[in-house]
Protein backbone atom coordinates (compact mmCIF):
# COMPACT_ATOMS: atom_id res chain seq x y z
CA UNK A 1 0.00 0.00 0.00
CA UNK A 2 2.72 2.11 0.70
CA UNK A 3 4.28 2.12 -2.97
CA UNK A 4 0.80 3.00 -4.56
CA UNK A 5 1.35 6.30 -1.48
CA UNK A 6 4.92 6.93 -2.81
CA UNK A 7 3.92 6.65 -6.83
CA UNK A 8 0.48 9.19 -6.55
CA UNK A 9 2.91 11.60 -4.59
CA UNK A 10 5.48 11.10 -7.13
CA UNK A 11 2.88 11.41 -10.08
CA UNK A 12 1.56 14.61 -8.00
CA UNK A 13 5.03 16.13 -8.16
CA UNK A 14 5.67 15.19 -11.87
CA UNK A 15 2.41 16.96 -12.61
CA UNK A 16 3.77 20.11 -10.57
CA UNK A 17 6.61 20.19 -12.19
CA UNK A 18 5.03 19.95 -15.72
CA UNK A 19 2.63 23.14 -15.16
CA UNK A 20 6.17 24.81 -13.93
CA UNK A 21 8.08 24.07 -17.45
CA UNK A 22 4.80 25.33 -18.82
CA UNK A 23 4.79 28.74 -17.23
CA UNK A 24 8.46 29.47 -16.32
CA UNK A 25 9.38 31.12 -19.35
CA UNK A 26 6.36 33.67 -18.73
CA UNK A 27 6.76 33.88 -14.77
CA UNK A 28 10.39 34.63 -15.47
CA UNK A 29 10.51 37.00 -17.87
CA UNK A 30 12.58 34.77 -20.85
CA UNK A 31 10.00 35.67 -22.92
CA UNK A 32 9.11 38.92 -24.00
CA UNK A 33 5.63 39.75 -23.70
CA UNK A 34 4.82 41.34 -27.18
CA UNK A 35 7.02 38.64 -29.43
CA UNK A 36 5.93 35.40 -30.87
CA UNK A 37 6.98 32.61 -28.67
CA UNK A 38 10.61 31.51 -29.28
CA UNK A 39 11.99 28.21 -29.71
CA UNK A 40 12.93 27.98 -26.17
CA UNK A 41 9.80 28.73 -24.94
CA UNK A 42 7.91 26.32 -27.78
CA UNK A 43 10.66 23.52 -26.39
CA UNK A 44 9.53 24.06 -22.75
CA UNK A 45 6.15 24.49 -23.03
CA UNK A 46 5.87 21.06 -24.86
CA UNK A 47 8.32 19.51 -22.34
CA UNK A 48 5.85 20.84 -19.78
CA UNK A 49 2.60 19.88 -21.35
CA UNK A 50 4.23 15.80 -22.10
CA UNK A 51 5.19 15.47 -18.51
CA UNK A 52 1.90 16.78 -17.03
CA UNK A 53 -0.68 14.98 -19.58
CA UNK A 54 2.26 11.98 -17.79
CA UNK A 55 1.91 12.86 -14.20
CA UNK A 56 -1.81 13.61 -14.37
CA UNK A 57 -2.51 9.65 -16.14
CA UNK A 58 0.14 8.52 -13.50
CA UNK A 59 -2.02 9.94 -10.18
CA UNK A 60 -5.27 8.84 -11.75
CA UNK A 61 -3.85 5.25 -12.13
CA UNK A 62 -2.10 5.77 -8.48
CA UNK A 63 -5.44 6.68 -7.06
CA UNK A 64 -7.47 4.55 -8.88
CA UNK A 65 -5.19 1.24 -6.98
CA UNK A 66 -5.32 3.12 -3.68
CA UNK A 67 -8.54 2.66 -4.28
CA UNK A 68 -9.43 -0.75 -5.31
CA UNK A 69 -6.90 -1.52 -2.68
CA UNK A 70 -9.17 -0.25 0.24
CA UNK A 71 -12.52 -1.74 -1.36
CA UNK A 72 -10.63 -5.58 -1.04
CA UNK A 73 -9.65 -4.61 2.56
CA UNK A 74 -13.09 -3.56 3.50
CA UNK A 75 -11.76 0.02 4.61
CA UNK A 76 -14.36 1.57 1.91
CA UNK A 77 -17.80 0.24 0.95
CA UNK A 78 -18.59 0.30 -2.61
CA UNK A 79 -22.39 1.29 -2.74
CA UNK A 80 -24.73 0.66 -5.13
CA UNK A 81 -27.41 3.01 -6.64
CA UNK A 82 -31.14 1.74 -6.34
CA UNK A 83 -33.01 1.25 -9.37
CA UNK A 84 -35.15 4.91 -9.36
CA UNK A 85 -39.09 3.19 -8.64
CA UNK A 86 -41.40 3.85 -11.90
CA UNK A 87 -43.39 6.62 -11.49
CA UNK A 88 -46.91 5.75 -10.22
CA UNK A 89 -50.01 6.08 -13.02
CA UNK A 90 -52.21 8.73 -12.40
CA UNK A 91 -55.18 8.82 -10.55
CA UNK A 92 -58.16 9.18 -12.66
CA UNK A 93 -59.96 12.67 -11.93
CA UNK A 94 -62.67 11.99 -9.38
CA UNK A 95 -66.00 13.91 -8.87
CA UNK A 96 -67.65 14.01 -12.26
CA UNK A 97 -69.22 10.71 -13.89
CA UNK A 98 -68.90 9.57 -17.25
CA UNK A 99 -71.96 11.20 -17.86
CA UNK A 100 -71.09 14.33 -16.79
CA UNK A 101 -67.91 14.59 -18.74
CA UNK A 102 -69.52 13.53 -22.12
CA UNK A 103 -72.31 16.48 -21.19
CA UNK A 104 -69.27 19.01 -20.78
CA UNK A 105 -67.54 18.32 -23.93
CA UNK A 106 -69.87 18.11 -26.36
CA UNK A 107 -69.76 21.63 -27.09
CA UNK A 108 -65.99 21.13 -27.78
CA UNK A 109 -66.34 18.32 -29.75
CA UNK A 110 -69.11 19.97 -32.25
CA UNK A 111 -66.55 23.33 -32.50
CA UNK A 112 -63.65 20.77 -33.46
CA UNK A 113 -66.18 18.90 -35.56
CA UNK A 114 -67.20 21.98 -37.39
CA UNK A 115 -63.75 23.11 -37.69
CA UNK A 116 -62.78 20.13 -39.46
CA UNK A 117 -65.19 20.57 -42.19
CA UNK A 118 -64.74 24.32 -42.65
CA UNK A 119 -62.00 25.45 -45.07
CA UNK A 120 -61.15 29.05 -44.67
CA UNK A 121 -64.41 29.89 -44.23
CA UNK A 122 -66.04 27.49 -46.92
CA UNK A 123 -67.91 24.02 -46.17
CA UNK A 124 -65.89 21.23 -48.24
Amino acid sequence: MIRKFVGAVAAVLALLAGLWLMIAPFALGTQPESEDWSNPTITEFSTGLGVAVIGLAGAAAFAAAIYEDLVTRGLVTVRRRAPEPEPAPAPAPTGASSAELATMLAPLVEALREDLTTTNGHRR
